[in-house]
């Protein structure tokens, strides 16, 4: 028996019958076929071309700019009064209702004033009583003082013999005494008075009266509600003075602020117009600042003619403010500053890299030729032109932006010129 361990094999596969010298030739071609059809589907694509671009261009106008800042707020009245009340007790009457139109003076509410008028007729008998002890005081002071000149004339005749000087020494006690009484009992009137005047003082503020000339925009009472003034004073009613001059405080971002300043005209909507813009024009930049959600502003006050009275206190309006404007200049378009090319060797195509360069890593760029982002914030800035399907390179000095165009201030730009915008493959 042979030793060779492949021949001992074959010996086995022969003598069981499952020899496989024909499958491992049909093995090879099963290999074979795939990799050359591979081969067929990728060789067309090796060497493509690169795809044409087509350029989108926007042309440099000459035109007017209005660069502005945008700002949300509130509508108020010029002067807003709230009316309260001091004392406490039941609401008597209430004589105006929300929208009613009120001069200064007139009847609002009365409170219910009987326990304030029994209150002072208290006082009053208190005052009395104390004027009674004023008279009582007095008299006694004139019987001591008496008193005391009598005794002095008695000294006076008997050369110092009578009265003793302890006599003499109370008597004049006595006088010093009731004058002391007498001025206690003044004090007691003052006092008296003092209380009357309160209470009486509070029965005239029972009488709610309006402090202006204006518009009852809330009323927060009704007849029999019972108002305690014990803390604070309750709010009753809120009047505007003058609805036709309202003012609109909007919120202006930190970022916008330093463009904003008194005197610049702005434009506002409100939700009850959307279709309607109404002037205005800033009274007030003011240095306080708020922080909401992380977000700092500073409050500008808008002066507003409603001489309509189509507007109304709180309704929340959209400012546009009017910051600067240019008339007759070059104008850019931003999309323009925004492009950067995807190559600028100025061959006008896309790079072709064929479906092994696509399924292979990009290389490292080494020639520069991927699109650098470009800087908007620089004054210096550079456009892209086509000539001749080549793309070529501009620069200006640029000035004001609204946000769409920019100023054209110096610089290669003329007007009419064709700049890219975008840049993308040619249909095929």
């Amino acid at each position: 028996m042979s030793n060779n361990p492949l021949l001992q094999t074959d010996e086995v596969a022969k003598t069981l019958g499952v020899s496989d010298s024909k499958p491992r030739r049909r093995r090879w071609w099963l290999v074979i076929l795939p990799v050359l059809l591979v081969g067929l589907l990728l060789f067309p694509l090796l060497g493509a071309k690169p795809q044409p671009l087509h350029y989108v261009t926007e042309p440099v106008e000459r035109g007017n700019l209005v660069v502005t800042v945008s700002a949300t707020g509130t509508l108020e009245p010029l002067k807003k009064v709230e009316v309260g009340i001091e004392v406490s007790g039941t609401i008597k009457s209430v004589d105006v209702d929300y929208n009613a139109t009120v001069k200064v003076g007139q009847v609002m509410a009365e409170l219910d004033t009987t326990r304030l008028e029994a209150q002072a007729q208290q006082n009053e008998a208190a005052l009395q009583a104390a004027q009674a002890r004023v008279l009582q005081a007095q008299a006694s002071v004139q019987e001591a003082e008496a008193q005391l000149i009598r005794l002095n004339r008695v000294h006076d005749l008997s050369d110092g013999r009578v009265p003793s000087q302890n006599e003499l020494d109370t008597a004049k006690a006595n006088v010093a005494r009731y004058k002391a009484d007498e001025a206690s009992a003044k004090a007691s009137v003052a006092q008296a008075q003092a209380a009357l005047d309160v209470v009486r003082t509070d029965i005239t503020k029972a009488v709610i009266k309006s402090p202006i000339n204006g518009v009852v925009l809330e009323r927060s009472v009704e007849p029999g509600q019972t108002v305690a003034a014990q803390f604070q004073s309750p709010t009753l009613f809120t009047l505007a003075e003058d609805l036709t001059q309202m003012e609109l405080q909007v919120d202006v971002d930190e970022a916008d602020v330093g463009q904003v300043k008194e005197g610049q005209v702005a434009t506002f909507t409100v939700d009850a117009y959307p279709d309607v813009s109404f002037p205005a024009s800033i009274t007030q930049v003011r240095y306080g600042s708020q922080t909401v959600e992380g977000v700092v502003t500073y409050k500008a006050v808008l002066k507003v003619d409603n001489s309509s009275l189509a507007l109304r206190p709180g309704m929340t309006a959209t400012a546009v403010i009017t910051v600067n404007q240019r008339e007759n200049v070059l104008l850019v378009p931003n999309a323009a500053l925004r492009f950067a090319p995807r190559t600028v060797s100025g061959s006008g195509q896309a790079p072709g890299r064929g479906l092994v360069g696509m399924l292979l890593p990009r290389p490292p760029n080494m020639n520069g030729s991927e699109p650098e982002e470009p800087d908007t914030k620089s004054r210096e800035q550079r456009v892209w032109t086509v000539r001749d399907g080549q793309l070529v390179p501009l620069s200006f000095t640029k000035g004001l932006s609204d946000g769409l165009h920019t100023e054209v201030v110096s610089g290669q730009v003329e007007s009419g010129l064709e700049l890219v915008t975008d840049e993308m493959s040619a249909p095929r």
